[in-house]
């Protein structure tokens, strides 16, 4: 298995694709692995090397003690690139891995050739922090089985739950396996995000996206993102929750897709 040691610790990832073409770097959500991508690689890398990787905390990656930040995984995501050799990247993710290409986008905007941003907030409101919260009381247990329920119905629609009740026993034996206590130092650098004030510096293209059903990080997250960043694109996918990159593939393949190809230097 692939891993490289950036800032210490030793970063696990995966290349897909043509590595003449240009690099989509998708950054995970906070209970995301690489393997949570599989939807975007198996389409995305026929037309771009797509880079996957768990940032430090999660899953195959190292796991240090102390406090994690966004700034911490924007110089760690620097580092890898910088050790694959990749000067500019498409810098894409979803959720807290949306956070992170933000902070990345401000922080190293000279690697950055694009950003997309999808189901992502600048800052954290009550509302927001109260859901963080129960996710945190739970891996303050241990629990995998409450865990799974308390972010369920904050990650997925109604629609898509009705229709996948077979992934919930699959998704509790995973969670059984998460370091809950790396989880919750996630979390409380999640809880830390505050760039609304500095979003109108970013000045490469950007796109944002919000599922029309998120209930977690809602739509009016997404609308002052794509306010104050400027010249960016704004697209609402309809019938989707949270976990975009799940329920509606499809659509996140598009959307990514045109977005790299429009900007993209080797087509």
């Amino acid at each position: 298995m692939p891993f490289l040691k950036v800032n210490k610790i030793n970063i696990y990832y995966e290349l897909h694709g043509n590595p003449e073409k240009e690099t989509l770097v998708l950054s995970n959500g906070i209970l995301m692995s690489t393997a949570s991508w599989n939807y975007q690689v198996s389409e995305l890398s026929r037309h771009f090397q797509v880079l996957v990787y768990d940032c430090r905390g999660m899953w195959q990656s190292d796991h240090p003690a102390g406090q994690y930040s966004m700034e911490q995984h924007a110089d760690d995501l620097s580092e890898l690139l910088s050790a694959l050799g990749i000067e500019r990247a498409h810098i894409a993710g979803i959720s807290y891995g949306s956070e992170i290409s933000m902070v990345f986008a401000l922080k190293y905007p000279q690697q950055t050739k694009t950003l997309m941003i999808f189901d992502g907030v600048s800052q954290i409101d009550p509302l927001l922090k109260s859901f963080g919260d129960t996710w945190v009381a739970a891996a303050e247990q241990k629990n995998a089985a409450l865990l799974l329920r308390v972010t369920t119905p904050l990650n997925f629609s109604e629609e898509w739950i009705t229709k996948n009740e077979k992934i919930f026993p699959i998704l509790e034996e995973k969670y059984k396996h998460l370091d809950f206590d790396a989880f919750i130092r996630l979390m409380e650098s999640f809880f830390h995000l505050n760039i609304t004030e500095m979003l109108p510096s970013i000045q490469v293209p950007t796109m944002v996206v919000v599922g029309e059903k998120d209930i977690l990080k809602t739509r009016s997250y997404s609308e002052k993102i794509a306010e104050l960043i400027p010249g960016s694109e704004f697209y609402v996918v309809p019938g989707s929750g949270h976990a975009l990159c799940l329920e509606k593939p499809k659509e996140f393949n598009s959307l990514a897709l045109g977005f790299v190809h429009k900007y993209a230097d080797n087509e």
